[in-house]
């Protein structure tokens, strides 16, 4: 239903703006498909986040992460439900955990040092990291968002080592982590996820 409804406001788009071509229709369908999926599972993820008592954390998260997030990509899950757990998992459970973490200023640079060589090694390899349904194959527009994906990860571990305030810096350090993990392999192995480059290599391939 969403993917219908992505295509057919893109193609609204296409009708009224005929200078937009083929790979700048692949950006709009593909951020739609962002803005549209996501907007019942925000609204949910806040009510809840209300109820916890971590309401500005959890849109704090949400803000913080949403340049990475939007860059990077990371797998889809089947189910509605299954989304919709794993979105409340995410904003209201990091920022819940992350008030109680505690680390010394020497072993949390140490911390953050390695989650960013590790995330750097990770976007290269598979940032953007899309899906089957919502296939990225121009590769302008996959270099595109590599590099917006390295710039933002580093500026998030960047400003959770000069941030003083422990959950908030905490917040960046997990958030960033967990959304590096989504991207890999490994996470689209166990959610039976396919890259959709791979899938439509030969399509990807022709994008110049």
């Amino acid at each position: 239903m969403i993917d219908k409804i992505c295509t057919f406001l893109t193609n609204r788009i296409r009708k009224e703006m005929p200078e937009i071509d083929d790979e700048k229709a692949e950006v709009i369908n593909y951020g739609l498909q962002n803005i549209v999926g996501e907007i019942p599972k925000i609204f949910l993820m806040l009510i809840i986040a209300y109820i916890l008592g971590v309401f500005p954390l959890a849109l704090f998260t949400f803000l913080a992460l949403l340049p990475y997030k939007g860059s990077s990509g990371g797998f889809h899950l089947k189910t509605h439900l299954g989304c919709i757990i794993m979105t409340n998992l995410f904003y209201c459970g990091i920022p819940f955990i992350a008030q109680y973490i505690h680390i010394v200023p020497m072993v949390k640079y140490i911390i953050i040092a390695i989650i960013w060589m590790f995330g750097m090694a990770m976007i290269t390899l598979y940032a953007p990291a899309d899906t089957e349904d919502v296939p990225i194959l121009a590769k302008k527009v996959r270099k595109k968002k590599k590099i917006v994906a390295y710039v933002t990860y580093t500026l998030g571990l960047l400003a959770a080592a000069v941030i003083q305030n422990d959950t908030i810096s905490n917040i960046l350090i997990i958030a960033n982590f967990v959304q590096t993990l989504t991207i890999t392999k490994l996470a689209y192995r166990l959610t039976n996820n396919k890259y959709g480059y791979e899938v439509y290599g030969n399509a990807s391939a022709q994008n110049v």
